[in-house]
């Protein structure tokens, strides 16, 4: 690629991962200095944004009982600030609304000011441990023992039932 290419000129491609995308997911996540422990097809969704047939993008949604964890949230350095990580963000929170989840979680700590551009708001460690005790990136932080340290993030996207 070279720099006078830019997003707008190139061909974007949401797809659903399969199966055998998972070393691709791993070695987008890894190039955007993210972990890959947990990373599992089990119980979970993830896309990938192809620009020009090439990877350049993938977010990830754990599923709970009528809640989902994004995660695994990334976009290649060169392909950042063109809005290709508001088309994943975007296609995860349709997922999850077609889904019937009353909410959505995520742990950041460094992107507050970025999920609050979607309409996440603080929330807390228990709160998503509560409502997805058996999601891989929740047993993660449990076992490894980092999710009390991290910042959760919470968006409604069903309301309670009251009128």
């Amino acid at each position: 690629m070279t720099d006078a290419v830019t997003l707008t000129d190139m061909h974007v491609k949401l797809r659903e991962a399969r199966p055998e995308d998972f070393d691709i997911i791993r070695d987008l996540l890894t190039r955007c200095g993210l972990t890959t422990g947990s990373v599992t097809s089990e119980g979970c969704t993830y896309w990938i944004a192809d620009l020009d047939g090439v990877p350049g993008g993938c977010i990830g949604l754990e599923h709970g009982p009528g809640v989902s964890l994004i995660r695994s949230t990334a976009v290649v350095p060169e392909a950042r600030n063109q809005g290709l990580g508001r088309a994943l963000v975007t296609s995860a929170l349709t997922q999850a609304s077609l889904l019937g989840n009353r909410a959505v979680y995520l742990f950041s700590e460094e992107a507050g000011d970025y999920w609050r551009r979607f309409d996440f708001v603080p929330s807390t460690p228990d709160e998503i441990i509560a409502a997805m005790p058996a999601a891989p990136q929740v047993v993660s932080g449990l076992t490894k023992g980092w999710i009390h340290a991290e910042q959760a993030w919470k968006r409604t996207l069903v309301g309670d039932g009251a009128a």
